[in-house]
């Protein structure tokens, strides 16, 4: 999700973004400039952090996140993503490439794919399964307006939560 945010938040498009694995999960937020550098946030792994950036934008109070110990840190890992490890970003990628409402057709069966594992009558794979047939079956249109969006939140919603109730059957 955060690909297709990074798209329609700053204008890029899916070919200008680039994920990254990082898994100390310490470098929240990376921007590679024209010159070729790079500008990090660093911080705890501890939600807490964005959580209270967000509440207080533009100003900075204190999360409760223990502070980054800087010298502690022993090295920082990166790689690119295997998409067959991680399904849900390459439908986030062939979502933005599809355009239209596929964006929100995504989102809106991811949600629903979500709060069926967390209930427990969907498993982790099951996830991007229900994400992938959701798109699927949904005709995607262009976006005129909000209505366009909410028609097709509602769509994926309804055919994602069919494809969830068809596997508990079978």
């Amino acid at each position: 999700l955060e690909v297709i945010e990074a798209h329609f938040l700053f204008g890029l498009e899916s070919s200008r973004i680039r994920v990254i694995v990082h898994p100390q999960s310490t470098i929240h937020s990376l921007v590679e400039y024209h010159d070729g550098s790079f500008l990090a946030q660093l911080g705890s792994a501890d939600m807490r952090i964005p959580i209270a950036h967000a509440l207080a934008w533009p100003e900075r109070i204190e999360s409760g996140a223990p502070t980054l110990d800087l010298a502690a840190l022993a090295r920082l890992d990166f790689s690119t993503p295997d998409l067959e490890a991680f399904p849900c970003l390459k439908l986030a990628y062939q979502a933005l490439e599809a355009g239209g409402t596929a964006p929100a057709m995504l989102n809106a069966a991811n949600e629903v794919a979500v709060a069926a594992f967390l209930n427990g009558s969907l498993g982790f794979a099951g996830i991007a399964a229900t994400v992938n047939e959701a798109l699927n079956r949904c005709a995607l249109s262009s976006v005129e307006s909000v209505a366009d969006v909410l028609e097709a939140d509602r769509r994926a919603r309804s055919v994602a939560t069919a494809v969830i109730d068809s596997g508990k059957r079978s």
